[in-house]
């Protein structure tokens, strides 16, 4: 038996051992599953290889097991972030001289950079609704190769959105200065967003996602306005279930909101605009609702202390919009599925658990959220739980998040797949292959 312990020499011995150690266990000192509403007492969390093959009570040590010594901490599964977008540049400066400047290649490098921010941060799962250049699917296919360390990833590639709305970055640009990969999401009429569904699809997409409002920090067009016709909108949930995917639909608006709901979108994202209708509609129909309180408290923080970080037309949109907090309020109020999601890539996914419980959610709902909920949203029963048969993905925090969620903003431990990426709060070289 080889007994890892959260020190210098656990991190020796880590660095020394196999990518997967064929027989390890997990010394749980509190437990929250994502099964059980609660947090438990003692546990043991038996690994093989990329899988949790077992979950007992109290503490076990099977013979030639390694040991990780975990008693002092709550462990947790794996955190989902179901809304981010890991081609995110920084966000200062110019962003139409970013988006004219930066290259396919710097975008990749700024994804990878965010990749191991948001591994390192606990968030070992995201749902990334919107890339550039193809580089959040290059980036899946790098990481699950073993080439890239970061989480494990569900991809929309290019989100889908008509001309002149929130994807359409030629927007306010002179048309001999845009370039060819700006109109890549644009479809109008259903037969091209159907065609545009499937080739993401193809491309190596496993989400899709739609674009039917305006957006905030895109420029000149209306967060209210619903820029996709029904027909459209159904033409892509019709393309997307029929792949077998799920469909994420961006709405501020509530018109936007509520024609997505009713042609059967899985999950909403932001719902500025939407009213109590909007929040009955939702759940009646059983769609997810994903608030991005992270983003929407960032930009109103720049707008309120930084006015000249932005442009004038997006500040009055961001303080029309608000902090957004009192949406998710209404939306949990009114019994609608909620998962996380930050809508950042930089790896502070985990602040967004801490708003939603200021914004009413029971931190026992947020923790829900943040794992299983996820899961569910994304239609995998391989995460978001620490349960037999699952992947090994698996954090470690000092305290109780259900007395004090931020503790999940210092998580000291981070397991991916049976791999152990951070110990004792201290990043560990990755282990990885050529391409």
């Amino acid at each position: 038996m080889r007994t890892w312990i959260l020190c210098g020499t656990m991190i020796a011995a880590l660095l020394g051992a196999p990518a997967l150690a064929q027989d390890r266990v997990i010394h749980a000192g509190r437990l929250f599953d994502g099964e059980r509403r609660a947090i438990q007492g003692p546990a043991t969390i038996v690994i093989k290889d990329d899988r949790i093959v077992a979950v007992r009570p109290g503490y076990e040590t099977p013979a030639d097991a390694e040991v990780i010594d975990l008693k002092d901490k709550t462990v947790l599964p794996g955190l989902i972030d179901s809304h981010t977008h890991i081609t995110s540049l920084p966000r200062t400066g110019n962003g139409i001289a970013k988006t004219m400047t930066y290259s396919p290649m710097d975008t990749v490098l700024v994804a990878t950079v965010n990749a191991r921010a948001i591994l390192q941060s606990g968030v070992t799962t995201i749902r990334d609704l919107g890339g550039l250049y193809g580089a959040d699917i290059a980036l899946k296919t790098a990481i699950d190769r073993g080439s890239v360390a970061g989480p494990r990833m569900w991809v929309a590639g290019e989100a889908i959105g008509p001309t002149g709305g929130h994807n359409d970055w030629a927007r306010g640009l002179a048309s001999d200065v845009s370039r060819p990969s700006h109109g890549a999401g644009l479809a109008d009429g259903p037969d091209a967003v159907t065609a545009l569904a499937r080739k993401e699809h193809k491309m190596g997409a496993s989400v899709i996602k739609i674009l039917p409002s305006g957006g905030v920090v895109s420029t000149g067009d209306d967060p209210k306005a619903k820029l996709m016709s029904d027909a459209e909108i159904k033409a892509a949930v019709d393309a997307a279930h029929g792949m077998g995917l799920k469909l994420a639909a961006h709405g501020h608006g509530k018109s936007s909101i509520d024609a997505a709901v009713r042609l059967g979108a899985d999950s909403i994202e932001h719902g500025t605009y939407a009213d109590a209708e909007s929040w009955a509609l939702m759940k009646q129909h059983g769609t997810y609702f994903v608030a991005t309180l992270l983003t929407t408290h960032k930009l109103h923080e720049a707008a309120t202390q930084r006015p000249d970080s932005m442009s004038a037309s997006t500040r009055a949109k961001v303080l029309a919009m608000g902090t957004g907090s009192a949406k998710l309020t209404n939306a949990y109020k009114a019994g609608v599925k909620i998962v996380m999601g930050s809508d950042t890539g930089l790896g502070e996914n985990p602040k967004e658990a801490g708003l939603m419980v200021k914004a009413g959610v029971a931190p026992i709902d947020a923790l829900m959220a943040a794992t299983a909920n996820g899961a569910d949203l994304i239609g995998s029963a391989e995460i978001g739980k620490i349960t037999p048969g699952r992947y090994a993905d698996i954090i470690a925090v000092a305290g109780d998040p259900l007395a004090d969620i931020t503790v999940l903003e210092r998580v000291e431990f981070v397991m991916k797949g049976g791999v152990v990426h951070k110990a004792n709060g201290v990043e560990l070289p990755a282990k990885l292959v050529n391409p």
